[in-house]
């Protein structure tokens, strides 16, 4: 059977709950991947009590080709619709990220101000040197394999796609610069959960992070040793969720409704 290249059967639906404490938080999943990888963070958040916006980002969850057809600036804008949206209704917001989903929820931090960041292997390199040469390489080689899975767990997927497009790869680059030249203007506390083996995002990414934040963007770094980087779904997650929802708990957000 030919590979289409679209996404896992998966259940990719965006996700929204009402919380009842009057505080929310926004959780962005990863490149090619949606919120299938995401929901078990997001149940427990709504579990706490929050209200919670999973949102499924442009060019995901359909076929590799339309993340192809996706610039950066299109998911920042999708990105930022949502975490607006919960800031009208609600007195503090807090953001989530994996991944790309970290880039995108320290962009946000630069120019919103979310009360405080929950990151789960936040991207911003690369670990493959090609990468670099995606913008000329998108022009002669469309797609290569998959960037997905990489959990410990045996049996568990994030519902990626099969295909990762190289245009995308390339509009990610261009995700990383910009977010990296903005992080001096976060101002709110940072919490990162780094997986001892990641075979997706470099330790290069947390180095990037450390040197970008400024001093009104206090940073904690918490290792997880059995997890690889779709920590979300791996043997570390409940240590993920209970964390950030202590972590919320430390900034002054509501106790457990």
């Amino acid at each position: 059977m030919q590979d289409t290249g679209g996404a896992a059967a998966l259940d990719q639906t965006p996700f929204k709950h009402q919380g009842s404490n009057g505080e929310a938080v926004l959780v962005i999943h990863g490149f090619t991947a949606g919120p299938s990888g995401m929901r078990p963070w997001a149940d427990a958040l709504s579990a706490a009590g929050y209200s919670v916006a999973l949102p499924l980002l442009p060019g995901h969850g359909t076929r590799w080709q339309d993340l192809a057809a996706t610039t950066y600036t299109d998911i920042v804008a999708a990105v930022a619709r949502e975490y607006e949206a919960l800031a009208a209704r609600h007195a503090r917001v807090y953001v989530c990220g994996l991944s790309m989903g970290g880039a995108l929820a320290l962009y946000l931090a630069a120019t919103h101000s979310p009360a405080g960041l929950i990151l789960v292997n936040p991207a911003l390199t690369f670990g493959q040197a090609t990468a670099k040469f995606a913008g000329v390489l998108r022009f002669v080689v469309p797609s290569v394999n998959a960037i997905a899975d990489d959990i410990a767990m045996p049996g568990v997927s994030e519902g990626a796609y099969s295909r990762t497009p190289v245009a995308g790869v390339h509009q990610l680059g261009k995700l990383f610069r910009a977010t990296i030249d903005r992080l001096p203007r976060i101002s709110c506390p940072v919490l990162v959960y780094r997986s001892d083996a990641d075979h997706v995002v470099p330790e290069s990414s947390i180095a990037a992070l450390r040197s970008g934040l400024g001093p009104a963007a206090p940073l904690t770094i918490r290792r997880l040793a059995r997890s690889y980087h779709v920590a979300t779904l791996d043997y570390d997650a409940q240590e993920i969720f209970a964390g950030s929802i202590s972590f919320i708990q430390s900034l002054g957000g509501t106790e457990r409704a």
